[in-house]
Protein backbone atom coordinates (compact mmCIF):
# COMPACT_ATOMS: atom_id res chain seq x y z
CA UNK A 1 0.00 0.00 0.00
CA UNK A 2 2.68 2.30 0.44
CA UNK A 3 4.51 1.89 -2.27
CA UNK A 4 1.46 2.66 -4.28
CA UNK A 5 1.04 5.94 -2.38
CA UNK A 6 4.67 6.93 -3.17
CA UNK A 7 3.97 6.12 -6.66
CA UNK A 8 0.77 8.01 -6.94
CA UNK A 9 2.59 10.80 -4.88
CA UNK A 10 5.29 11.15 -7.23
CA UNK A 11 3.23 11.55 -9.67
CA UNK A 12 1.52 14.06 -8.44
CA UNK A 13 4.08 16.13 -7.37
CA UNK A 14 6.65 16.12 -9.69
CA UNK A 15 4.90 17.43 -12.98
CA UNK A 16 1.77 19.59 -13.38
CA UNK A 17 -1.26 17.63 -15.09
CA UNK A 18 -0.99 18.62 -18.66
CA UNK A 19 -4.63 20.65 -18.60
CA UNK A 20 -2.22 22.87 -16.05
CA UNK A 21 0.33 23.12 -17.95
CA UNK A 22 -1.95 24.28 -21.50
CA UNK A 23 -3.69 26.50 -19.08
CA UNK A 24 -0.20 28.17 -18.10
CA UNK A 25 1.33 28.65 -22.05
CA UNK A 26 -2.43 30.36 -22.33
CA UNK A 27 -1.50 32.74 -19.47
CA UNK A 28 1.75 33.08 -20.52
CA UNK A 29 0.83 34.44 -24.20
CA UNK A 30 -1.56 37.10 -22.67
CA UNK A 31 -0.46 40.77 -23.31
CA UNK A 32 0.82 42.53 -20.47
CA UNK A 33 -2.30 44.57 -20.67
CA UNK A 34 -4.50 41.74 -19.27
CA UNK A 35 -2.20 41.44 -16.01
CA UNK A 36 -2.12 45.49 -15.85
CA UNK A 37 -6.11 45.62 -15.87
CA UNK A 38 -6.16 42.74 -13.40
CA UNK A 39 -3.48 44.47 -11.11
CA UNK A 40 -5.69 48.01 -11.20
CA UNK A 41 -8.64 45.96 -10.69
CA UNK A 42 -7.96 44.16 -7.60
CA UNK A 43 -6.13 47.33 -6.30
CA UNK A 44 -9.84 49.36 -6.77
CA UNK A 45 -11.04 46.45 -4.91
CA UNK A 46 -8.74 46.32 -2.19
CA UNK A 47 -9.08 50.03 -1.52
CA UNK A 48 -12.69 50.24 -1.20
CA UNK A 49 -13.29 47.78 0.82
CA UNK A 50 -9.87 49.02 3.25
CA UNK A 51 -12.08 52.24 2.99
CA UNK A 52 -14.66 51.04 4.61
CA UNK A 53 -13.08 49.04 7.24
CA UNK A 54 -11.21 52.25 8.36
CA UNK A 55 -14.62 53.54 8.86
CA UNK A 56 -14.91 50.56 11.94
CA UNK A 57 -12.01 51.54 13.48
CA UNK A 58 -10.93 48.26 13.92
CA UNK A 59 -6.97 47.19 13.11
CA UNK A 60 -6.11 44.99 9.91
CA UNK A 61 -3.07 44.19 8.15
CA UNK A 62 -3.17 46.07 4.70
CA UNK A 63 -2.40 43.35 2.47
CA UNK A 64 0.16 43.83 -0.35
CA UNK A 65 -0.75 41.11 -3.07
CA UNK A 66 -3.55 39.05 -2.07
CA UNK A 67 -7.16 39.36 -2.08
CA UNK A 68 -8.14 39.24 1.23
CA UNK A 69 -7.96 40.79 4.37
CA UNK A 70 -7.26 39.83 8.23
CA UNK A 71 -8.86 42.02 10.61
CA UNK A 72 -8.39 41.89 14.14
CA UNK A 73 -11.35 41.22 16.35
CA UNK A 74 -9.23 41.58 20.00
CA UNK A 75 -11.55 44.44 20.66
CA UNK A 76 -15.03 42.41 20.27
CA UNK A 77 -14.64 40.52 23.16
CA UNK A 78 -15.37 36.89 21.79
CA UNK A 79 -13.52 33.81 22.92
CA UNK A 80 -12.67 32.22 19.29
CA UNK A 81 -12.41 33.74 16.08
CA UNK A 82 -14.68 30.84 15.16
CA UNK A 83 -17.48 32.14 17.71
CA UNK A 84 -16.54 35.81 16.00
CA UNK A 85 -17.31 34.05 12.42
CA UNK A 86 -20.26 32.74 13.21
CA UNK A 87 -21.50 35.89 15.15
CA UNK A 88 -20.53 37.64 11.98
CA UNK A 89 -22.91 35.97 9.76
CA UNK A 90 -25.71 35.85 12.36
CA UNK A 91 -26.03 39.48 13.04
CA UNK A 92 -24.54 41.36 10.86
CA UNK A 93 -24.93 39.65 7.32
CA UNK A 94 -21.15 39.46 6.75
CA UNK A 95 -19.07 35.91 6.25
CA UNK A 96 -15.64 36.47 6.92
CA UNK A 97 -13.39 33.39 7.61
CA UNK A 98 -11.85 32.43 11.36
CA UNK A 99 -7.96 33.47 11.45
CA UNK A 100 -7.11 30.32 13.05
CA UNK A 101 -7.86 28.33 9.98
CA UNK A 102 -4.59 29.79 8.22
CA UNK A 103 -2.10 29.70 11.11
CA UNK A 104 -0.44 26.44 12.88
CA UNK A 105 0.24 28.91 16.04
CA UNK A 106 -2.67 29.51 18.38
CA UNK A 107 -4.03 32.49 16.41
CA UNK A 108 -7.35 33.20 17.62
CA UNK A 109 -8.12 36.78 17.44
CA UNK A 110 -8.16 37.44 13.44
CA UNK A 111 -10.44 37.31 10.56
CA UNK A 112 -10.14 37.00 6.72
CA UNK A 113 -12.22 38.91 4.85
CA UNK A 114 -11.79 38.05 0.83
CA UNK A 115 -12.93 41.39 -1.64
CA UNK A 116 -12.54 40.18 -4.94
CA UNK A 117 -16.05 40.82 -4.67
CA UNK A 118 -18.07 42.89 -7.09
CA UNK A 119 -18.07 46.51 -6.05
CA UNK A 120 -22.04 46.70 -5.25
CA UNK A 121 -20.97 43.69 -2.42
CA UNK A 122 -17.83 45.33 -1.63
CA UNK A 123 -20.49 47.94 -0.41
CA UNK A 124 -22.82 45.97 1.35
CA UNK A 125 -20.40 44.63 3.05
CA UNK A 126 -18.77 47.33 4.44
CA UNK A 127 -22.08 48.98 5.34
CA UNK A 128 -22.73 46.19 8.00
CA UNK A 129 -19.28 45.94 9.39
CA UNK A 130 -19.55 49.55 10.43
CA UNK A 131 -22.15 48.41 12.97
CA UNK A 132 -19.25 46.87 14.66
CA UNK A 133 -16.88 50.51 15.50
Amino acid sequence: MIAQARKVHDFLTVGAAAPLQEAAVAGLELPDSYYFGLRDLYTAKRDLFLGLLRKTGLPFTEPQGAYYVMMDISSLGFATDTEASEWLIREIGVAGVAGSSFFREPVNHLIRFHYAKNEETLRAAGERLLRLG
